[in-house]
């Protein structure tokens, strides 16, 4: 028996409703649930079967540095037809970080980048 196991990921943001709306919008995301206390806020979202955790923070919150950093970069989405999908999602205005390649021979990606910074890389891969 594994003894871990992988739980969600923790984003901040000024506008945890517009973030998660965002993923629920441009990548079917489930919205789960909205927790509000005093002086705190959460959006929870399952994306593809991970939730992210969406925490308000204050507007003069440093954002993340331009890719390359030390730490996590990105998120990745598996996907089965990254040309239409990148095309679906320009469409709506969604930035394209790169455009789909072929790093080899089985693999294209894609980079797009999300509220906050937040870059996604869309994946397909062929057997």
């Amino acid at each position: 028996m594994t003894r871990f196991a992988f739980d969600h990921v923790h984003l901040r943001s000024p506008d945890p409703d517009a973030t998660g709306a965002w993923f629920v919008d441009h990548f079917e995301a489930k919205h789960l649930r909205r927790q509000e206390g005093p002086a705190s806020l959460r959006v929870v979202v399952d994306l593809g079967g991970l939730h992210l955790f969406i925490d308000r923070v204050p507007e003069s919150t440093p954002s993340v540095p331009p890719a390359p950093f030390q730490g996590i970069e990105h998120l990745a989405l598996a996907v089965t037809g990254i040309d239409a999908i990148v095309e679906e999602l320009r469409g709506k205005g969604v930035r394209i970080v790169m455009e789909p390649n072929n790093p080899n021979p089985t693999t294209r990606i894609a980079f797009v980048e999300g509220p906050e910074n937040v870059r996604v890389e869309l994946l397909e891969r062929s057997t």
